[in-house]
């Protein structure tokens, strides 16, 4: 007899889901007559290289692993690390009656379901399962009401992956020709790319503005409290009538968009205020309105991305890895959606919790619903929440870690969702007085008071802007009314400075993105993580910053691809795609014309493959497709697409080894070449920074041989500093077992590479020196290390306070030394030099210290170094927060990719407009660079333009 499951079906039923952990989890919510076992994901795709195409294949077929001669016939062949799988399926499936294919319920998932019904050829009955929580009672649902699979769904996913092939196979080689071997071009990277480059052109152009505005202090002549402040602070607003500027009546080059408002320098600030000293002020009017706000939509898969990129620093990558594995162990439903719908199940349990925890008082008398504001949302599914009809806290969940943090940031948001508005009160109070000159000045205060916080008392939604207020924040202001008298306590003048557009962090580019229905939401996170691991972008705290090598690209693309990189053309493209996936349009014709251009230039007039087509050559009655565009790239100039003007005659090129900048014309007279550190942000190349690399010495300085190994000894610039080496001869082995690496220090801070000798030199690197051993028989040796002089007894340093220690420290010294109290103990006891607030990351508060090195920022578990323009009584918290995030971001290891460029000083008050020149940094060295670009050819190479993923795009 057949075993008979709990849900009634007889026989053995073998489901086949994506993951193992997916699988474990499903499997204890079936009967003993199911067998559950994964796919791990995609079993066969479009092959990675010719090497992997069947020999009946030929010519570009082989390339391209699709047949672009024959409807676009795409060659599928099962991944080898999958024929393992596969064959372990297969055999499952001999001793089955019936395949459940329980695969993600997206159009991904809805595509690996049919490569496996392909593959594995069942002769039993096929089911399509589809749940979008992992729950006893979903899955026992799922199984009991099966469906067919969506052959629509399919072929909007088939075509999609054969768009980005072609894109991705057709595109890229002409980067590595133009550009760098190891490239990729993508559909969405490529666009995502360019915006970050364009943020990063707009700053580089951006010149600030200096303007200044007063504050003043208001008494209001009684004694205050928590409800009823006694004085008021309100800024300086207007002048006779006219509108005080503020930053946002700058442009971008510094100069105001209108005459209308009143431009306050230094001078006429302070003149102004000292001519309000003895003035008499009056309140001159009081407007208070009602204040409500609704709760925020339950989480999307991007506005997940968002808040857990604000709240918990979490990237897109991070959070979707941490999210998938919620939802695979039962925790929350489905991940990938753009739906904001709840069920009436999910609702119910928001309702309940609503009531039980915070009380009746704070539930809507009807159940909330949120429209769908993304275009083509699949509205089927449900927004992102805690599973069950009963939704656990976090507290009971067990759960520990980042996956508790993301958890209470879902639950949070879904019980918020299901309560009532906040509502309060916003004021503002104007305020005016008359100067002893004759001007009549108005000051204006505005302030909000909550009543009744309602959702906030569950969840406020973080900002992308640090310095943003929260919905939450109040702010309250004395009860005053029109015609009350107020003292002016004291008037400030403030300086400030305009700044440039801030760079996009990961949350904000998601955002971006998403707005301009560029891609879908399911696959934000694979495109940044696609940027970053090609080089052309990289982080510095969570700001992306691009790199030069993406310039050279971006420049590339839009000068020859124009059309591939529009904006509005890539949404159109993704309206075309999903058109062909609700059945509207079909998806050869569509390929055709995308690929091929058409005839007569009507077929098909308004889609983006036609637009695509008239990327190839304008106007006229034939249109040109991708494979005409990138036939022709005679016209392409390689230098002059890699090739940006600084000024003053200096260029900045993007070379086959890295960044470099250039004067005058190779093997002219006067010619000048310096290498850039490649982590360098564009914005900070300026003129003078330039000029300093230029002026920097270049190359290996020969101090002469060394008389007892024979070898010579140089000096370089490297991207620590300068450091001394020895030259091993050719044919010494750098690899293997009898690899020999040569003796290398680095110089002293009070040496430098036009001054240092030989002797100093072999000097250097006799380092470390044998000081002698401790009672124990511990060897105690002297070293130079990357922070200076230092003594090393097994895992024990202490510092030395001169570099000339390291050669005449005696053993007694030495031990003296150790019989002290360790310093860095008695450091860390001393108070804080200041106070900087709570991190938005690790929750903890943020303090100044004084360290070994000089001051440094910590939360008691990162610690960064403050940088040389950075200063105790200065530095905000914003500034506190950020460099915590560049060293958390940098890891435990010393990556060569994390290394950060030094950051800008910010405008100082009383500074004119133009940008500050960037800080004096170290140029990497060539060996460095060729050493780093390599590295990048074989990650690339590994995951070429068009892999078989989402990255694709």
């Amino acid at each position: 007899m057949s075993p008979t499951s709990e849900t009634g079906h007889a026989g053995r039923r073998l489901v086949i889901v994506e993951s193992p952990a997916k699988a474990k989890t499903i499997k204890g919510y079936l009967g003993p007559g199911y067998v559950v076992e994964a796919s791990v994901g995609h079993i066969r795709d479009l092959p990675n290289g010719a090497a992997e195409v069947p020999e009946k294949y030929t010519g570009e077929v082989r390339r391209l692993g699709v047949d672009v001669e024959h409807d676009f016939q795409p060659i599928y062949v099962v991944n080898a690390d999958k024929k393992a799988q596969v064959r372990k399926l297969k055999e499952l499936l001999a001793e089955s009656d019936e395949l459940f294919l329980a695969t993600d319920e997206d159009r991904e998932g809805e595509a690996i379901a049919w490569h496996l019904q392909e593959v594995l050829k069942p002769k039993v009955p096929v089911h399509r399962m589809v749940f979008h929580e992992i729950t006893k009672e979903a899955i026992r649902a799922a199984v009991a009401n099966p469906r067919q699979l969506n052959k629509l769904m399919v072929d909007a996913q088939e075509t999609r992956r054969i768009l980005d092939r072609l894109y991705g196979y057709e595109v890229s080689p002409v980067l590595w020709k133009k550009v760098m071997r190891g490239l990729s071009a993508g559909r969405v990277q490529s666009v995502a790319t360019r915006l970050v480059v364009e943020r990063e052109r707009e700053r580089i152009a951006f010149r600030s503005a200096e303007y200044w505005d007063l504050t003043g202090t208001f008494g209001t002549g009684r004694t205050g409290d928590a409800s009823d402040p006694s004085v008021l602070n309100a800024r300086l607003s207007a002048v006779d009538g006219r509108r005080v500027a503020q930053g946002r009546d700058f442009g971008s080059d510094g100069q105001l968009k209108s005459d209308q408002v009143l431009h306050l320098d230094e001078a006429n600030a302070h003149a102004l205020a000292a001519a309000l000293q003895d003035a008499s002020f009056a309140v001159r009017s009081v407007e208070s309105k009602p204040y409500r706000r609704s709760p925020y939509a339950p989480f999307r898969t991007t506005t997940l991305q968002q808040e857990a990129s604000r709240k918990l620093g979490f990237g897109a990558k991070s959070t979707m890895q941490v999210a998938q594995k919620l939802y695979e162990n039962g925790f929350i439903t489905y991940m990938r959606t753009d739906s904001t719908t709840l069920s009436a199940t999910a609702v119910s349990a928001a309702r309940a919790q609503v009531t039980q925890l915070y009380g009746a008082s704070y539930l809507p008398d009807k159940p909330r619903t949120y429209a769908g504001k993304v275009k083509n949302a699949q509205e089927a599914h449900e927004a992102i929440r805690p599973s069950g009809d009963r939704f656990r806290t976090p507290a009971e969940t067990g759960l520990t870690g980042d996956q508790f943090r993301l958890y209470e940031l879902i639950w949070k948001r879904t019980v918020a969702s299901q309560m009532k508005d906040a509502v309060g009160n916003s004021v503002t109070v104007k305020i005016a007085g008359t100067s002893s000159d004759g001007r009549d000045a108005e000051f204006s205060a505005s302030g909000k008071t909550i009543t009744f916080h309602g959702f906030m008392k569950a969840y406020v939604e973080g900002a992308d802007d640090p310095n943003a207020e929260l919905d939450d924040r109040e702010r309250r202001l004395p009860q005053v009314a029109e015609g009350d008298a107020l003292t002016a306590e004291e008037i400030t003048v403030d300086g400030h400075a305009t700044k440039p557009p801030a760079r996009y962090t990961e949350a904000s580019l998601v955002k971006e993105l998403e707005e301009r229905e560029i891609g879908r939401p399911s696959t934000y996170a694979s495109i940044i993580g696609t940027i970053l691991d090609r080089g052309y972008v990289f982080k510095k705290g969570t700001a992306l910053v691009p790199s030069f090598l993406s310039f050279a690209v971006v420049n590339l693309l839009e000068t020859h691809f124009g059309r591939l990189v529009d904006y509005d053309f890539t949404a159109r493209m993704e309206d075309d795609l999903d058109r062909i996936a609700r059945g509207e349009a079909q998806s050869v014709p569509w390929l055709k014309r995308f690929y091929f251009g058409t005839g007569d230039g009507t077929d098909g007039a308004g889609d983006a493959a036609t637009a695509a087509a008239a990327a190839g050559n304008g106007d006229g009655d034939h249109l040109g497709g991708l494979k005409e565009l990138v036939t022709d790239l005679g016209a392409i100039d390689a230098r002059e697409i890699s090739s940006f003007p600084i000024g003053d005659g200096i260029m900045l090129r993007v070379g086959r080894y890295g960044p470099y900048v250039e004067r005058g014309e190779k093997d002219a007279e006067g010619h000048q070449r310096a290498d850039v550190p490649e982590d360098l942000a564009p914005d900070e190349l300026t003129v003078e920074y330039a000029e300093e690399l230029l002026a920097k010495p270049s190359g290996d300085f020969e101090l002469g041989v060394d008389p007892q190994s024979g070898h010579q000894i140089v000096a370089r610039d490297g991207r620590y500093g300068p450091y001394v080496t020895e030259v091993l001869p050719d044919g010494t082995p750098k690899t293997g077992k009898n690899a020999v690496k040569p003796r290398t220090a680095s110089l002293f801070k009070s040496m430098s590479l036009d001054t240092v000798t030989l002797a100093d030199a072999l000097k250097l690197m006799s380092l470390p020196r044998v000081v002698g051993t401790d009672a124990e028989g511990v060897e105690i040796t002297a070293q130079n290390g990357r922070y200076g002089p230092y003594l090393r007894k097994g895992t024990d340093s202490r510092s030395l306070t001169a570099e000339d220690q390291l050669f005449d420290i005696t053993l007694d010294e030495a031990l003296a030394i150790y019989a002290q109290p360790k310093q860095r103990g008695r450091a860390a006891a001393k108070p804080p030099l200041k106070e900087l607030g709570t991190d938005p990351v690790s929750g903890s508060p943020v303090v100044v210290k004084d360290g070994r090195f000089g001051a440094y920022v910590t939360d008691g578990e990162t610690n960064a170094t403050l940088r040389t323009d950075d200063s105790v009584e200065e530095i905000t918290p914003e500034r506190g927060y950020e460099l915590l995030a560049e060293k958390r971001a940098k890891g435990p290891a010393k990556k060569k990719t994390a290394k950060k460029a030094p950051a800008k000083k910010a405008p100082a008050k009383k500074t004119a407009a133009k940008k500050a020149p960037a800080k004096k940094a170290t140029a990497a060295k060539k060996t460095a660079a060729k050493t780093t670009t390599a590295a990048k050819k074989t990650a690339a190479k590994k995951s070429s333009a068009s892999s078989g993923t989402k990255n694709d795009e």
